[in-house]
């Protein structure tokens, strides 16, 4: 595992972090809180044992203890919804800066992390399951060198194409003296 650290300049440099100026220069903002967040061992350790052993977004391994940071919380709590949702997204990028240097790549699928709720316009809205409380998605990598644990579905068609298919007559029902759905108790 690599662990890196991300500055502030690092994160306007690069493509989609040079969007999120706004993010970074309002002092209102946890950014610089977020990004220790995200610049901790642990932290980095988690995201990619998030992906690799429990087959689900970086940002699963590791977005409860990020909610339960004061500013992050207290930001996202009281702020209007789309001065919050710059904020997710700010975080978004800078996850896959994080995952991008420790040579994994975006799958282009989403993982979800909660169930939103249904509340009223210009107010914060939370979820009312899932993982997290403010994130609703979170963006998929993969290794660059290819997966490192066959998925569950590709372990069960592998093991299908070693199993033996069960004979059959010419009606599809198998032929071992019983009948597909056939109950040998129907006929006491």
């Amino acid at each position: 595992m690599v662990i890196t650290r991300i500055t502030r300049e690092e994160f306007l440099e690069d493509r989609q972090g040079r969007k999120f100026a706004d993010v970074l220069n309002d002092s209102e903002q946890p950014f610089d809180e977020v990004l220790e967040f995200f610049n901790g061992e642990d932290q980095q350790r988690r995201m990619e044992e998030s992906e690799t052993h429990h087959d689900r977004a970086p940002m699963a391994g590791v977005v409860r203890e990020l909610e339960s940071q004061p500013a992050t919380n207290q930001f996202l709590a009281t702020k209007h919804p789309r001065r919050s949702q710059r904020l997710r997204q700010a975080i978004g990028v800078l996850v896959r800066m994080i995952m991008e240097r420790g040579k994994w790549r975006k799958t282009g699928k989403k993982g979800s992390l909660g169930v939103r709720s249904t509340a009223a316009p210009r107010r914060p809205n939370h979820n009312t399951g899932g993982l997290a409380f403010w994130f609703l998605r979170a963006e998929r990598y993969e290794p660059e060198q290819g997966t490192r644990f066959p998925s569950v579905q590709e372990r069960c068609k592998n093991l299908k194409s070693n199993v033996p298919k069960e004979p059959t007559n010419a009606e599809g029902n198998l032929t071992n003296g019983r009948r597909i759905g056939f109950n040998p108790e129907d006929n006491l």
